[in-house]
């Protein structure tokens, strides 16, 4: 495929951006970092500089935080148990994405943070992993990484692709540079035929594309009894418990406020409350408190206590078996136009769900989940409020809408076995033993 003038020119121009805007970055990080402090440490990976010498080939695999990883998890283990030899360097671009990777496997992965899209720290990045195969999760578009591959001959794989209709619009000004790139991608496994066939609008070729499903299906959910057990031994049966999962800083007003509304239709209601993000954990704790409710936290208490009326989970990949506590679920990044959170995770774990109304993100499994039954939306704070009263004041509906979340999951599940076979002719060769016998 030749290059046009304009192709040329754009990509110039980006480059060029790019590295003007570099001096940038570190003002960024620094921003950045008075939120998160993990966003003042290695820098250096940033910019692609590494103190080692350049390591023996691997299989890369980029996920841009904690989703993502989750998402990516079943492929990563099913690959890592069938090819054992395969060495593996993960990057993310978030402090909880490292996270995640690193309670996830630990040092039997490489982890670092994928570096900006200038054309140094592409070729020092690819350089340093020599990586014989890339697997980008989701909507991870950088065109110099893109360009970077192929210029190696590294085939690309976009896994889990979705790319909503506002993202679409969002990347018309890089078009001529978009499509570029994704030319060069060997293809899109994407996770709906609404996804594909946007990705083939922004300029991916048809054949290149298809819809394989959605990796969120094929979520391993932990010991549900197990942790219902547990928490059961610190809160009576009987007590009614709701969750907010994965709320923003600008929620945050409308979860306490039908926390507030619900006890008193609900006495001795518990709120169990999991912020989006950690930099949230001690300030939500302390806004509760302003409030005049009794406080408990995951890391000092580790349960809810007797007179407790908010539970903070203030610690990271526990959010699932908190669900399989809570006889609702509210999951937020949708009552602000964020694009909503993982809503089959409360589904895999039984539990009801209830959401705002901003699911961009979402917007397949949202529609997959409401018309099967396992989802109600809210248009508003209040309607969010009047639907979470009603399905605590009926069990009957919520265990209908359990029952439907569980058999979509179950129906859903596929995409990494489909997945896994679109790959296996790419990755790289068992190398045969050295040496004879």
């Amino acid at each position: 495929m030749r290059k046009s003038p304009a192709e040329v020119l754009l990509r110039g121009l980006y480059s060029g951006l790019l590295y003007l805007l570099l001096p940038v970055t570190v003002y960024h990080l620094m921003w950045r970092g008075l939120r998160v402090r993990e966003y003042f440490q290695r820098w250096g990976e940033r910019y692609a500089l590494y103190p080692q010498a350049p390591r023996q080939p691997h299989v890369w695999l980029h996920a841009v935080s904690v989703g993502e990883v989750n998402a990516a998890a079943p492929v990563v283990n099913a690959l890592r148990a069938q090819r054992p030899d395969l060495r593996w360097v993960i990057t993310t671009i978030t402090p909880t994405g490292s996270e995640r990777v690193r309670a996830l496997w630990g040092d039997a992965v490489d982890h670092v943070y994928l570096p900006y899209d200038v054309p140094g720290c592409v070729a020092r990045f690819l350089r340093q992993f020599q990586p014989q195969i890339a697997l980008i999760l989701e909507t991870e578009l950088w065109p110099n990484l893109l360009f970077g591959c192929q210029q190696r001959q590294i085939p690309v794989y976009i896994l889990n692709a979705r790319l909503s209709a506002r993202s679409l619009r969002g990347y018309r000004l890089l078009s001529p540079l978009i499509r570029r790139a994704l030319r060069t991608v060997t293809f899109v496994a994407a996770q709906s035929e609404d996804d594909a066939r946007r990705f083939v609008q922004l300029g991916a070729a048809p054949e290149q594309v298809a819809a394989l499903g959605n990796l969120k299906f094929d979520i391993k959910a932990p010991a549900r009894q197990d942790m219902i057990q547990a928490f059961a031994e610190h809160v009576p049966p009987g007590r009614p418990v709701w969750i907010a999962a994965s709320t923003h800083e600008g929620e945050e007003a409308a979860v306490l406020e039908i926390h507030r509304q619900l006890r008193h239709k609900h006495p001795g209601l518990l709120l169990l409350w999991v912020p989006r993000h950690p930099e949230r954990f001690e300030k939500v704790a302390a806004l509760v408190r302003e409030q005049g409710w009794q406080v408990a936290t995951r890391t000092a208490q580790r349960w809810p206590l007797a007179d407790t009326e908010v539970f903070v989970v203030d610690t990271l990949g526990e959010l699932m078996g908190f669900f399989a506590c809570a006889s609702v679920a509210f999951v937020g990044g949708s009552l602000q136009p964020i694009g909503g959170h993982n809503l089959l995770e409360p589904a895999a774990m039984a539990t009801a769900t209830v959401t705002g109304p901003h699911l961009h993100n979402f917007s397949e499994i949202s529609r997959r989940m409401r018309e099967a039954g396992a989802l109600l939306i809210g248009e508003d704070r209040q309607q969010v409020e009047q639907l979470l009263d009603a399905l605590l004041r009926d069990q009957a509906r919520c265990q209908a809408m359990v029952q439907a979340g569980l058999d979509l999951v179950a129906n859903g599940r596929g995409a990494v076995d489909r997945i896994l076979a679109l790959i296996a002719s790419r990755l790289p060769q068992p190398q045969p033993p050295s040496g004879r016998r």
